[in-house]
C-alpha cells in the first residue's frame, strides 16, 4: 500500500521529511518499524485542502439523488405512521445494549460478567405488568427473522414499548449456552435501503411469556 501511494499522498509525506520517489514507501515502512509508539506519515496543506475533493466539479455536493425521495419522507405524519406498533409485533427491539463486562462476540467465558446476568431482555415495568411478567421470568422473543428464549429484566432504563438485548452473548462456552444471540432476531431484509445495513436498533418483535415453573 505504501509503495503505491498516489502523488497527493507522497506530497503530504514529503512535508514530514520523507524522500519523494519510488523508495518512499520503503522508507515510511521502515520508520514505522523503528517507531512502534507511532509516527506522522503525512501532513495536509490546509490552504489547498479542497483540491483533495474527488468530485468532477471540485465542489462539495449536498444534493444526493439517491436520498431525494427518502428525505421527502421526513415529515411528522409519515414518521408517526411508521412508528405505529404492528399488531403482530407490538414491541420495538434495540439490539446492542452495552455493559462494562460486554466485549462483543469475543466474549466467551461467562465469568467475565462478574456475577452479573450475562444476557437479559430489558423491559419497562408497565409493559411487564401488562404481560404479567415477573423479574427473571423466561420469555420467547419472536421477530420476522426467528425466535430466542431469554430472561426478563424489569427496568426503567427501557422505554414503554421498547425492549433492549445486549450484543455479544448467546455463545456456547464449554458446552453450555449463555444468553441469547440477538443477531438471530435481526432480519437481513429489514435494513437501510441505501447501504444495506440491518436496522439493529429498530426491530419489530413480540414477546410471549413462558411458564414460571417446569422445563424452560
Amino acid at each position: 500500500l505504501l509503495q503505491s501511494m498516489p502523488d497527493s499522498s507522497q506530497e503530504k509525506s514529503a512535508r514530514m521529511g520523507f524522500t519523494p520517489g519510488p523508495g518512499m514507501g520503503e522508507e515510511i515502512f521502515q520508520s514505522i518499524l523503528d517507531h512502534p509508539e507511532g509516527i506522522w506519515i503525512g501532513e495536509n496543506d490546509d490552504t489547498i485542502n479542497l483540491e483533495a475533493l474527488g468530485t468532477d466539479d471540485g465542489r462539495v455536493n449536498l444534493d444526493v439523488p439517491e436520498l431525494a425521495d427518502w428525505i421527502k419522507e421526513i415529515e411528522p405524519d409519515v414518521e408517526q405512521e411508521k412508528l405505529t406498533p404492528d399488531s403482530e409485533y407490538p414491541f420495538t427491539m434495540s439490539a446492542g445494549r452495552h455493559i462494562d463486562e460486554n466485549a462483543n462476540t469475543s466474549m466467551r467465558d461467562p465469568a467475565w460478567n462478574k456475577k452479573r446476568k450475562g444476557c437479559t431482555v430489558a423491559m419497562h415495568p408497565i409493559d411487564a405488568e401488562q404481560l404479567n411478567l415477573n423479574e427473571g421470568q423466561m420469555v420467547k422473543v419472536t421477530t420476522e427473522a426467528g425466535e430466542e428464549t431469554i430472561e426478563v429484566e424489569i427496568t426503567d432504563t427501557a422505554r414503554q414499548g421498547h425492549v433492549i438485548i445486549p450484543h455479544g452473548f448467546g455463545l456456547v462456552y464449554q458446552g453450555k449456552k449463555t444468553g441469547a444471540n440477538v443477531n438471530r432476531l435481526t432480519k437481513n431484509t429489514h435494513r437501510d435501503h441505501i447501504v444495506g445495513t440491518p436496522l439493529h436498533r429498530y426491530v419489530p418483535r413480540r414477546i410471549t411469556p413462558l411458564p414460571l415453573y417446569g422445563p424452560q
